[in-house]
């Protein structure tokens, strides 16, 4: 066979209606008589015969019938003539059986010999007209799918492309044809998808949700996100001859997963925070949760200032008219960023006039944003600081302050940076900032509510204690008051010793159930009460009853227990009540201790239960020491045990009752007290 016919032969069937690896077609050739000239490998599969079996046999003699060797001669003489010809026609298959054929008949010139060969290409016709129905179906598909397919070769060139991925990409079908990805949209991932691309031509396992990422003609201005699929296209024999993608476009659905996951992670940040921030009623440490929280889900670093007023007394300042002061108290990353080193270290005092952006926070009482720092961002608190610009030298392009507020209080405001190469602060984040500085604020309010409670109950409790303590002639005394370390423990202890006619001395102490400022206010009712009722030379029971009485006066009930004691150093007499309260201890002159066994009564205000008073001898030196729970209760300590520790240590000898008490709390107050204690020691001294 001519060599020219033969190329275009192999090229004919290549191209035979995009149907190669789906129909096997049958390459023949004649010469311009008829006589068959080439018979490829699929004729021979087709009808069964081998090239030597058919070669120079006229092309018609191999039909079924005469009637279709008359309509094969006929077909022929027209594509001779110039006129491509289609038909079908039945044949002979070597074994004898018919076979439909569906053909298509061509000339082409015979090269350098002159004259005309005619391609003759041939389809098995059930299959043939199988694959034209997958193929309209096809086509159809390829038109108006809303999904982007492409069809591309071995060397990753467009060979075609759909309606909807020519639209996602902004340009014409006909664009992209024989160019490949990179060339035609450099803005997207092309290396990134071609390598994907290569490796499903090489391994020939498919892949799927592949994201392209990028902008396209289609749109310019915005990021795009397609996911992709990628399956490789093969010959009969399992050869790659290609691949084809599918794209969609989740843009909106990416987006929304994106916000969903930043809402999950601020979720995230908040509950993180809330478990950090507050831990303690202490004002630095708060202010430095707020900050370690912050960084580096946040934000790259944070201060925290509080006014100065309330980080030196508790007390807030008159106003922001004359600027303000602002003691930094928080700061993070402590150490290890250029940024943090930058600004002023934690404990300074700040001050700024009343134009200065922070004030100007505190002031509007809002949050202020800047989304991209730039010199003329700067300009306002440039004029203040050289900080500012020495910020935006170190890479700093976005930043937030937001003020501490809570409960209508301004108490000072919180600065997040960017610095990192992400993406500026956002209304969004300008939120989460907003709720973690609401957090600490209250936190912040709790710590000076409490300090203040703390101070004014103390103050209060210190103030209606006995200031100056003379007892009479014959009688030692000695006294400590402990305040609790905790604002809701201090309030309710105190103890008093009172001159009686005839020499004799009262001693008090009690501990008014409750704790606080209201605690103070009926501990002081009660000591007034004790201290004019024991001049009126009561016995001990009906002073007791008329301390309930005054209890029961009260608007909200409360109780107390109490103990007291009239001693005569004259002959050492001592009348002795107590209502619910620890039992007194008693060191004999040779030192023994022991714990006296009185009758332990109910506590005042639960009433209805007679008090019992118990009538004891002291000897000379004998030394009486009271004291309220605070002093041997402990958490983890039976109180038995405690009370033990308590004889064994009045037992040591002391060269003073000062010297003994500040033994005793030493020994069974750990550093700071848990509770309220009050402690008083009366040693009867000896006759001259």
């Amino acid at each position: 066979m001519d060599p020219l016919a033969a190329d275009v032969t192999s090229g004919a069937a290549r191209d035979a209606g995009g149907w190669l690896g789906a129909l096997p077609i049958a390459a023949m050739a004649t010469d311009q008589s008829g006589a068959i000239v080439r018979w490829d490998r699929t004729a021979q599969d087709l009808l069964g015969h081998a090239f030597r079996d058919v070669a120079g046999r006229h092309i018609s003699e191999l039909l079924h019938s005469p009637a279709g060797r008359s309509l094969g001669r006929t077909l022929w003489e027209r594509a001779i003539t110039g006129r491509g010809v289609t038909g079908s026609v039945t044949a002979w298959h070597r074994d004898g059986r018919p076979v439909e054929l569906e053909i298509w008949a061509t000339p082409v010139p015979a090269g350098t010999r002159g004259g005309t060969t005619v391609l003759v290409f041939a389809a098995e016709a059930h299959a043939a007209r199988a694959v034209r129905g997958s193929s309209a179906v096809w086509d159809g598909l390829f038109a108006r799918s809303p999904v982007g397919i492409a069809v591309f070769d071995t060397k990753l060139r467009f060979l075609r492309v759909n309606p909807a991925l020519a639209a996602m990409n902004g340009l014409a079908p006909a664009a992209h044809i024989g160019r490949r990805l990179g060339e035609i949209l450099p803005t997207v991932n092309a290396a990134d998808m071609e390598t994907a691309m290569r490796q499903v031509l090489e391994r020939g396992e498919p892949i799927l949700d592949f994201r392209r990422v990028g902008r396209t003609p289609a749109d310019p201005d915005r990021d795009h996100v397609w996911s992709c699929s990628y399956v490789r296209l093969e010959d009969p024999d399992g050869r790659a001859i290609g691949l084809t993608a599918t794209l969609i476009d989740i843009t909106t659905q990416q987006q929304a997963e994106l916000e969903a996951e930043a809402g999950r992670r601020r979720l995230a940040l908040i509950n993180e925070a809330t478990s950090k921030i507050g831990t303690s009623l202490d004002l630095e440490r708060t202010a430095q949760e707020l900050a370690d929280a912050a960084v580096p889900d946040l934000a790259d670093a944070v201060t925290v200032d509080v006014l100065d007023s309330l980080a030196t007394d508790g007390d807030l300042a008159p106003g922001l008219v004359g600027g303000t002061a602002l003691r930094r108290l928080g700061k993070a990353p402590l150490t290890g960023s250029a940024v943090t080193d930058a600004l002023a270290p934690l404990g300074r005092t700040l001050t700024f006039p009343a134009s200065a952006p922070y004030t100007q926070v505190l002031a509007a009482r809002r949050s202020f944003l800047v989304a991209h720092l730039d010199e003329q961002a700067i300009a306002p608190a440039a004029r203040h600081s050289t900080t500012p610009a020495r910020l935006l030298g170190l890479g700093v392009h976005s930043l937030m302050m937001v003020p501490l507020l809570a409960r209508g209080v301004v108490l000072g405001l919180a600065t997040f940076y960017r610095h990192r190469a992400v993406g500026p602060f956002t209304e969004v984040d300008q939120a989460l900032a907003g709720e973690l500085a609401a957090r600490a604020a209250v936190c912040v309010d709790n710590a000076r509510l409490y300090h203040r409670e703390h101070d004014t109950a103390l103050i209060l409790q210190r103030s209606m204690l006995p200031q100056h303590i003379t007892p009479p002639p014959g009688i030692e005394v000695a006294h400590r008051y402990l305040p609790a370390i905790d604002v809701n423990e201090v309030g309710g202890d105190w103890y008093d010793v009172i001159s009686l006619t005839e020499g004799r001395a009262a001693l008090a102490i009690g501990d008014v159930m409750g704790h606080g400022t209201p605690a103070a206010a009926v501990m002081g009712r009660l000591s007034a009460s004790v201290r004019a009722l024991a001049r009126l030379d009561l016995e001990p029971e009906d002073l007791l009853r008329q301390l309930e009485a005054a209890l029961d006066d009260l608007a909200t009930p409360m109780l107390a227990t109490f103990c007291y004691a009239v001693i005569d150093p004259a002959d050492g007499h001592c009348r002795i009540v107590r209502a619910g309260h620890p039992p007194p201890a008693l060191v004999q002159p040779d030192g023994t201790a022991r714990l006296l066994d009185l009758p332990a009564g109910l506590p005042l205000g639960v009433g209805g239960v007679p008090f019992t008073t118990t009538d004891l001898t002291l000897r000379p030196g004998s030394v009486l020491v009271l004291y309220t729970d605070g002093l041997v209760e402990a958490r983890g300590s039976d109180i038995d045990d405690r009370l033990t520790e308590l004889t064994h240590l009045l037992a040591q000898p002391g060269p003073s009752l000062d010297r003994l008490c500040d033994t005793l709390l030493a020994h069974l107050v750990p550093a700071s007290a848990d509770d309220d204690i009050a402690l008083l020691a009366a040693r009867l001294q000896s006759a001259a």
